[in-house]
């Protein structure tokens, strides 16, 4: 059991690893397309405010995660096998250079594996999973709502502006708004991470506890339920620093070929329309994922957001052949990512893993 642990723990720190080099577009493909930065420090700064968001941000996320599926019906062999098929389908996607969302590959990894192992679907949470499904559609849409109200209200604000003036200016604003972004990134991905080795670790307590068997401090996993009857997480430091230094590692490692996708093959982006972007990515993330608590896609509100500033210079400035493609890996997501997650889950069960 301590060894499956162990497994479990590397797996989902190299999860966050990839999901680092993996969405290391969404805060920095803007700031590199227009140039404001080179890629190395780009991914530099993305990083370390992918870290900073640790004392900032509560766990409201990684307690949504958490309660994918219900708490009495999963083992380890089924989130180690979620994990497994989240790492295939980020690799997959990233290799295609496919702007794909990882907490929801995640969370459809999470779900596939219980119900592989409990033959019901009943074992997943609803609320959870309708919310996290809403917001495929929903996040890009406010992304991009929020994105051409505020490209909107600058170009009137600097209407009469020197052109060139206005570029200098917004270079650097742009900096700023792609911090905000990499901050919100940092609060909502880690924190899912978090919740999947939470759920190992309650696991991994129960069995400790049927045995009799003393609880080790750096396992000590907490639920409480408050007196509206939600459930909140209580974790030792050691695993959220631990998933926000991965995560940070992983946007260093950088993911050029979505970056590609996100900064020039939607619409060409400029300093002014990336603070736009930026500004309404953060703000989608941070009222979404902290306000809420919805694992919500930072992939799916930079992509709406990029959208948007695009639809203020004409409908056609966007590529909707892309967007269009975007969004059907976007809906194939988690339906993907829950079928491998059961055929690892099987194949695990037939080699008697």
């Amino acid at each position: 059991m301590f060894t499956l642990l162990i497994v479990i723990l590397v797996l989902a720190f190299a999860f966050d690893l990839i999901n680092g080099f993996h969405d290391a577009a969404n805060s920095i493909a803007t700031v590199v397309s227009t140039k404001v930065l080179a890629p190395f420090p780009a991914v530099l700064m993305a990083a370390s405010f992918n870290f900073l968001a640790f004392w900032l941000f509560d766990l409201k996320v990684a307690n949504t995660v958490a309660k994918t599926v219900e708490s009495g019906s999963i083992n380890l062999q089924v989130i180690l096998a979620g994990l497994v098929a989240a790492i295939i389908w980020n690799l997959i996607t990233w290799w295609r250079g496919i702007p794909s969302s990882s907490s929801h590959t995640l969370i459809g990894g999470f779900a596939g594996a219980a119900v592989a192992h409990t033959g019901s679907f009943a074992v997943i949470n609803q609320e959870v999973i309708l919310k996290t499904v809403g917001f495929i559609f929903l996040a890009p849409i406010i992304g991009m709502f929020i994105a051409y109200i505020i490209s909107i209200l600058i170009l009137w604000v600097f209407r009469r502006s020197n052109p060139h003036k206005t570029t200098k200016w917004f270079k650097r604003a742009q900096l700023a708004s792609s911090a905000a972004f990499s901050l919100g990134h940092g609060g909502s991905d880690s924190q899912k991470v978090v919740g999947i080795i939470s759920a190992a670790m309650l696991v991994y307590i129960a069995y400790l506890t049927n045995l009799g068997m003393e609880i080790p401090h750096w396992a000590h996993v907490t639920e409480t339920i408050d007196a509206v009857g939600k459930k909140h997480l209580h974790v030792p430091n050691w695993i959220p620093i631990s998933c926000y230094i991965a995560i940070a590692l992983g946007t260093m490692l950088g993911g050029w070929r979505i970056v590609k996708t996100m900064g020039t093959k939607i619409t060409k982006v400029t300093p002014l329309e990336g603070v736009a972007a930026e500004t309404a990515g953060a703000i989608t993330l941070f009222g979404v994922s902290q306000g809420l608590g919805i694992p919500v896609s930072t992939t799916h509100t930079i992509s709406g957001s990029i959208m948007g500033v695009g639809m203020t210079k004409r409908l056609s400035a966007v590529r909707w052949g892309v967007a269009t493609n975007l969004l059907v890996a976007w809906i194939l997501t988690i339906p993907v990512s829950m079928l491998v997650a059961a055929l690892v889950y099987w194949a695990m069960m037939f080699i008697g893993f």
